[in-house]
């Protein structure tokens, strides 16, 4: 009689380990795509601040932001270097990011604003955005923000009313206007 060696695992030990690996990575990778989409916020935001620093503070003694757009603050030094792609400027959220003019609303007067305006957002990241506390009264120079869920930059013309300038959208504000795209934008208008 011949005696058969039966050492080793059987085919459903097998599947079970694997099925345990399995549950194991997408845990990983859902952990990894949330710690990624938290490092591209706060370098998105970090780099706004930063950048609405360096302008108020290189346009601190003129009367306006006349002629400032991303064109002019790449040749004067004030982009931070992550945000600059050849040109033009990028959030970390690879979508494009714009600087213009405006008038601030308690002047009346043109140019006497600016505009920072992130399109190609995810939605989240749109929300964040939108809500953030940028300061409030004079110091802060924050004046309002406006979210489109359709990424353009009509966005600029629905900012926070007059009544509650210097204040974030209310969060279901900024979840209806955000939507639930990839292409939502967000302007900031400060002075």
């Amino acid at each position: 009689m011949i005696k058969i060696n039966e050492n080793g695992r059987s085919m459903v030990e097998m599947l079970g380990v694997l099925a345990i690996i399995g549950v194991l990575s997408a845990g990983g990778l859902a952990g990894y795509s949330k710690a990624m989409f938290k490092h591209k916020m706060n370098s998105t935001l970090d780099q706004l601040t930063m950048l609405v620093t360096n302008i108020r503070t290189m346009y601190g003694t003129q009367d306006n932001y006349k002629d400032l757009t991303a064109a002019q603050a790449i040749k004067l030094g004030i982009i931070p270097a992550a945000m600059q792609n050849g040109s033009a400027l990028v959030s970390p959220f690879k979508g494009a990011v714009t600087i213009g003019t405006s008038t601030a609303a308690s002047s009346g007067i043109d140019d006497t604003a600016f505009i920072v305006t992130y399109k190609d957002l995810p939605s989240e990241a749109c929300i964040n955005l939108a809500t953030a506390d940028w300061g409030s009264g004079a110091g802060s120079g924050f004046i309002g923000v406006a979210a489109a869920s359709d990424g353009s930059a009509s966005a600029a013309d629905k900012y926070v009313g007059a009544t509650t300038e210097g204040k974030p959208l209310k969060v279901s504000d900024a979840i209806t206007a955000c939507g639930q795209t990839n292409k939502s934008s967000v302007s900031l208008k400060f002075y």
